[in-house]
């Protein structure tokens, strides 16, 4: 009697994934989901999609791997500092990884032959397995019958002739296997990886330069807020609301300091490298130039530095000496 088979998916919660989900659950095979997490996407997606399948949801921290990965790339960058294939690469290494840990009989993905041109190519996908270390066990149901035949395929884990042969950037087959399966939601197509985005990448870029290993919190915060580069060691970055603000706070050391206006709508300003009080001031006046204060008027900003408050006054910073210094 053949043996129940086990797949580990790398599910990033679009369409694509969850559709692969459905493909060999109809094969009656066990399906571990799972969810990587490190400063430049999360598992948000994942969590919401993952409900309507019945399934748990694994959520696997590779921040330190994808990190020195991301230094280095193999196959170099995207348009901007995505390195795709060598991070497709190292989630399937991990999933590789976890398939060894459980027992489990192979690793698939929702990826569809030439929906991405670029990262979805034959040549791409096939560098991507063999990046991995676990090219014999990589399924990819959508696009299956157009691939090589994998190791659980040949030894009759996963019936081939059940998998399927999507291709191209055309949504149709996707929308009608929605109706199939009766998947009751699914999100729009969009980016969920901050690395292809133009201003989060200039930042990483500026933060590599001065930085080469930065802590966990530094990648946390391009995320957040106006960045100023003042000099290489010592960097200003500004709330643009009150979610910003608050997680200005969470993220700051307490080496790094904190300014804000106590009765006005302000935002909260965080200087972190090396602080002085020419330094202070500047972060003060970016303060009062992004706060609901007066411009013209000298306003009490307080600062906040290793468990010690003090204020003091300033006035608002002219546009074009902040534009200078915006990444």
């Amino acid at each position: 009697m053949q043996k129940k088979a086990t797949g580990i998916g790398l599910f990033s919660g679009g369409l694509d994934s969850i559709l692969s989900v459905c493909v060999l659950q109809q094969q009656n095979i066990d399906i571990i989901p799972i969810s990587f997490v490190t400063p430049f996407f999360g598992p948000a997606t994942a969590q919401k999609s993952v409900k309507q399948l019945g399934l748990e949801l694994r959520i696997m921290d590779i921040t330190d791997k994808h990190l020195a990965m991301l230094k280095n790339p193999r196959y170099g960058y995207g348009k901007n500092m995505n390195p795709c294939i060598d991070c497709h690469g190292l989630m399937f290494n991990q999933a590789g990884e976890l398939m060894q840990q459980l027992g489990a009989d192979f690793i698939f993905s929702g990826e569809v032959l030439g929906e991405r041109p670029m990262s979805q190519n034959k040549n791409s996908l096939k560098l991507v397995a063999n990046l991995s270390g676990y090219a014999d066990y990589i399924i990819r149901p959508l696009s299956a019958r157009l691939l090589p035949e994998s190791l659980p395929e040949k030894e009759g884990l996963v019936d081939r002739d059940l998998l399927l042969d999507i291709q191209g950037r055309s949504r149709k087959p996707q929308l009608e296997l929605v109706k199939k399966y009766n998947i009751s939601y699914y999100p729009e197509p969009a980016g969920g990886c901050r690395l292809t985005d133009v201003t989060y990448s200039k930042r990483l870029k500026d933060l590599f330069q001065q930085t080469p290993w930065p802590e966990r919190n530094e990648l946390e915060l391009l995320n957040v807020g106006r960045h100023v580069r003042v000099d290489e060691s010592t960097k200003i970055i500004i709330g643009r609301n009150q979610q910003e603000n608050d997680r200005i706070q969470e993220l700051a050391t307490e080496d790094d300091t904190l300014l804000t206006i106590e009765d006005i709508p302000s935002p909260t300003v965080i200087i972190t490298g090396n602080t002085t009080d020419e330094i202070i001031e500047l972060a003060a006046s970016m303060c009062i130039r992004y706060s609901d204060a007066p411009p013209d008027e000298a306003i009490p900003v307080a600062i906040y530095h290793k468990g010690l408050s003090r204020t003091i006054s300033a006035t608002a910073c002219p546009d074009a000496e902040i534009k200078k210094m915006m990444i």
